[in-house]
Formats: structure tokens, C-alpha cells, sequence
């Protein structure tokens, strides 16, 4: 069931997303970041002020009481900013990344916004491709990757954004 995340999943929304980017965890599912970064890929404070924000949705996908799934969709002036697409590593390829991204687009189109917009790491090849099987277009936009204490490199090849979008509607 999706629905929207609140305070209280604060908890189970970090656990669910450090698991799925980063750490050896991660490595059970296709969408890991591990082998290009290191670090945490969130924290309780920025999902504590992700959710309290209201331009931000944050939608879970629960099983059991369980959030095995989420995503974090933004209400900009033209556009929905899609973010944090998690699927718990163990349940990767079950449709539920999918069913998220349909999820998004009929929030688009309840807000009115004519498109979606989401930033990819340029070398997550595979993560891009999977991205357009389901409409979404590279726009030609690049935008910096943010090094920092969270988001730590451990490639040689200098990191950068893609900007990849879809029209709704």
C-alpha cells in the first residue's frame, strides 16, 4: 500500500534508504551506490526536515507494516522533482520502483505540473536506462555532484548529475 510518510516513519525511511544506496546491504539489490560512494545517503534530521516541509511529499510503500518502498516528490514552480526512489535491495525487480513512479505521476498530475524531473548519477548506467524504459528523457542538463562528509567518492572519474525528465499528461 502507498501512502503518505509521516514523522513518524522517519526512522524506517532512513533505514530503508541507507540499505539501498549504500553499504554492503545495498549490494543485494542493482541500484546500489556502493561501489561508487561511501558514507550514508541520508539521515534522520534531513528526512525529519524533508517531511515537515510542505512543497515535499513523501510517499512509503508498505507490506506488513514494513516500508519496503518510498520516494520523495517535490512541488517546484513547472515541475515535480522525483528523489530518493528506494526499493529494499531483497525486493528489487518485483514492480514495486514501478508502481512508485506511476504514483508520482498522479501526484504530478493532481498538482497540475506538466513534468517530472529527477537527477541520476552520470555513471548508473543501468539505473538511467531502467529510467528511460519508463519514458523518462535525458534533457542534456548536467548539474555538479555534492562531495561532502555524507556523499564521500571512491571513483577516480569525476562525478555528475544527469538530469533526466518526463512530460505527464
Amino acid at each position: 500500500m502507498i501512502t503518505k510518510a509521516t514523522a513518524e516513519d522517519v526512522s524506517g525511511l532512513n533505514k530503508l534508504i541507507n540499505s539501498g544506496y549504500r553499504g554492503e546491504y545495498s549490494k543485494k539489490g542493482w541500484t546500489t551506490e556502493a561501489n561508487i560512494l561511501e558514507g550514508s545517503r541520508t539521515n534522520e534530521a534531513e528526512l525529519t526536515e524533508i517531511i515537515a516541509d510542505t512543497k515535499n511529499t513523501m510517499l512509503k510503500f508498505t507490506e506488513n507494516n514494513q516500508i519496503i518502498g518510498c520516494v520523495l516528490l517535490v512541488e517546484k514552480e513547472q515541475e515535480l522533482y522525483l528523489g530518493m526512489l528506494t526499493v529494499s535491495p531483497e525486493l528489487q525487480n518485483s514492480g514495486l520502483g514501478k508502481k512508485l513512479l506511476q504514483q508520482a505521476e498522479v501526484h504530478a498530475q493532481a498538482l497540475g505540473l506538466p513534468k517530472i524531473v529527477m537527477t541520476v548519477i552520470s555513471l548508473r548506467e543501468e539505473l538511467i536506462a531502467w529510467y528511460k524504459r519508463h519514458g523518462y528523457v535525458d534533457n542534456g542538463e548536467r548539474e555538479p555532484f555534492p562531495i561532502s562528509d555524507i556523499h564521500i567518492s571512491i571513483v577516480k572519474e569525476p562525478l555528475e548529475f544527469i538530469v533526466l525528465e518526463k512530460k505527464i499528461g
